[in-house]
Order: C-alpha cells, then sequence, then structure tokens
C-alpha cells in the first residue's frame, strides 16, 4: 500500500491517495463569483485522488482577503458549476472547504453590507493585504449576539447544500488558521459568557454545531474538517489546546464523518497527528511538508489513510504523474501566488 493505491474516505472512491490541500490563490471575480481561469487551473490537477478546494465564503461577512470565492448565491453556484464539471471531465474529485474568516478582514476586502463578527469583540493583531490601499490593519469585530449564532451556523448548512447544487462531491470545514471556528474554539479569541464560551465543551460546540448542519445535508460521510491544533496564525492563542480539541474530537469522533484532515505543527505543543489519529483512526488525511518519501511511509504504516500537499501542486499540476514516473517536482514562483492572472496559476505546463 502506498500513495497510488486507491482508498475510500467515507463516500468518496479515490482512486490515489495524494491529495491537493487548500490553497487560496487569489484569483476569483468580481461579486466573490469563480472566473473562468479557475475552471483551467483546478482542471489541471484533476488527477490528484482528491482536490479541496480554496476556502469558499459561506456568506459576505465570510469573505476576508482579496479576490477569493464565495458559494452563498446563484452566481457562484454556476461558476463552480463549471469548475467542478470540468475535474470531473478528467476523472477527478473535488470538495469544497466552506471557510468563514470571522475577524480576520479589513472592509476594503469586503462586499459592501457585510461585516466584521467574530466571537468576541477582539481585534487580531496583524495585518492584511488589500487590493485598494496595500497592506491594512484588521478591523475590530463586532461580538455576535447569543441568538444570531444559530444564523451562522445555518450559512454553512446553505454553503452546503449550494456546493452539492454546484456538483462538488463533498465539504470540508476550516476550522483552524485564526478563522471563525477557530476564533470559538480558542481561549484568546473566545471571552463568551454564554454557552458558546468558557469551557472547552462550550468552546467546541459552535465547531460541532456547524459539522451537524453541514452533515444534515446529504450525510456525514460526504464531510471532512480540518483541524491545526495550537496553529498561532492570524494572532490564535489557546491556553490549553490539548483540552480544546479534545473537547473537539471527542465530540466529532461518533459523527461519521469521511475523514478528519490534520496539519501537523513541529513547533506546537501537541502531536497533531497522534490526536488525530487517537479519534479518528484511520480516517486520517495528514499535511504539511510531506514529501514523497515520508507520506508512502505514513500511508504503508497504517499512520494515514491519505496525504495533502499544498506547495507541490502549484507548480507541479501532474504531480501525481511526475511521482509516479520518478520525474523532477518544478519550483513554483512565490512572487505570483496570490496576483491577479495565469502567470504563476495556470502557466505551470505538465511534464511531457
Amino acid at each position: 500500500m502506498d500513495l497510488f493505491t486507491p482508498v475510500r474516505l467515507g463516500a468518496l472512491a479515490l482512486r490515489n491517495r495524494i491529495i491537493m490541500a487548500p490553497m487560496t490563490r487569489s484569483r476569483a471575480g468580481s461579486g466573490a463569483v469563480p472566473s473562468a481561469l479557475m475552471e483551467d487551473y483546478y482542471r489541471q490537477r484533476a488527477s490528484a485522488g482528491l482536490i479541496i478546494s480554496e476556502g469558499v465564503a459561506p456568506s459576505p461577512d465570510g469573505i476576508g482577503y482579496c479576490r477569493t470565492p464565495g458559494i452563498y448565491n446563484q452566481d457562484q453556484v454556476e461558476a463552480w458549476r463549471r469548475v467542478t464539471d470540468a475535474v470531473h471531465a478528467e476523472g477527478g474529485h473535488i470538495v469544497a472547504q466552506i471557510m468563514h474568516v470571522g475577524r480576520v478582514s479589513n472592509h476594503f476586502n469586503k462586499p459592501a453590507g457585510s461585516e466584521t463578527i467574530a466571537p468576541s469583540a477582539i481585534r487580531a493583531r496583524g495585518e492584511i493585504y488589500t487590493d485598494q490601499q496595500g497592506m491594512q490593519p484588521f478591523d475590530e469585530p463586532r461580538a455576535l449576539l447569543t441568538e444570531e449564532v444559530a444564523g451562522v451556523i445555518a450559512q454553512y448548512r446553505v454553503a452546503t447544500e449550494n456546493a452539492y447544487a454546484a456538483g462538488f462531491d463533498g465539504v470540508e470545514l476550516h476550522c483552524t488558521s485564526g478563522y471563525l471556528p477557530a476564533q470559538f474554539l480558542s481561549t484568546g479569541t473566545n471571552r463568551r459568557e454564554d454557552g458558546y464560551g468558557g469551557s472547552a465543551g462550550n468552546r467546541a460546540r459552535f465547531a460541532l454545531e456547524v459539522l451537524d448542519a453541514m452533515a444534515s445535508v446529504a450525510g456525514a460521510d460526504r464531510v471532512g474538517m480540518r483541524i491545526c491544533p495550537d496553529n498561532p496564525f492570524n494572532d490564535l492563542q489557546d491556553d490549553d489546546p490539548r483540552e480544546t480539541f479534545e473537547a473537539l474530537l471527542s465530540g466529532a469522533a461518533d459523527m461519521g464523518l469521511a475523514y478528519l484532515h490534520a496539519i501537523r505543527l513541529p513547533s506546537g505543543r501537541v502531536d497533531n497527528i497522534a490526536l488525530a489519529r487517537e479519534y479518528f483512526g484511520n480516517r486520517v488525511v495528514g499535511n504539511d511538508s510531506y514529501g514523497l518519501e515520508e507520506a508512502n511511509a505514513a500511508v504503508a504504516e497504517g499512520g494515514l489513510a491519505a496525504v495533502s500537499f499544498g506547495r507541490h501542486f502549484i507548480a507541479n499540476p501532474d504531480l501525481v504523474e511526475r511521482w509516479r514516473r520518478g520525474v523532477e517536482l518544478a519550483r513554483f514562483d512565490p512572487a505570483t501566488l496570490y496576483t491577479p492572472g495565469e502567470q504563476g496559476y495556470t502557466s505551470y505546463l505538465p511534464v511531457t
């Protein structure tokens, strides 16, 4: 058994265990509508066992970065349908990663009439890029009222419905990187005094209710979740990440999710892969800086069901074939990671 062996993750039957990790690339068009360029980008990489899309906003409030897509209106759904059709035409599978950024935003990047919300009114330290004004500080968020939380959870359910209407094979909850679910989880960003704050169980409640809402659409076996305990990205801090994520994973373990997508963090206080396997067993997809040999070993030894790769897929749309044939990988240009246009996006060519 190795990366080229087929695997089933819940309802997802994959032809190999090489998964394309979600990556923000900032190529969406106006109105957070996926562009024609995105169709080509995902089609080029459809030989992956599974593509996990870039983070997709479930509402206008959920948008934080410039030129990122949503899945909350019909124009977006129709554009995503063209993307999923392109992937399926190549025999691939693709799931939509649902990503609400919460407080990680600036108003220059947000649609008119939207706002920046969070579990508590605590501004993230740092800056974010905007096309209009360059680097700008994060906006100060408005704390959600208790009675508003159910409405945000419902946005995830509708986004899941829209994802299936757009032809996605499944959905993934983005539950790390300092975005809204992680903000509810972490003690540094959640100072609530209602049923969504305080204890680890209360702080895990939002993410668990979101997962339940997403699973209610077409079954939990088409739903995954991405985590990275102790991840400090976007000014995230938690007093006891193991306690926090044990509360989350113990609640999610028996839901019947398709997989748990765990990012390892060598500098963290928690062995993220070991913790993930403790609760999800053979349903864990590992991520972060794996090479071919290490990933093959992790799969062969039964530690991981599959491995996701981000940076390798940027400059190697045919990563699976390159590894199968032992061809040297191309390197990507970091200067074009988030710039508009095809250069550094769809301009990388497959091996001949």
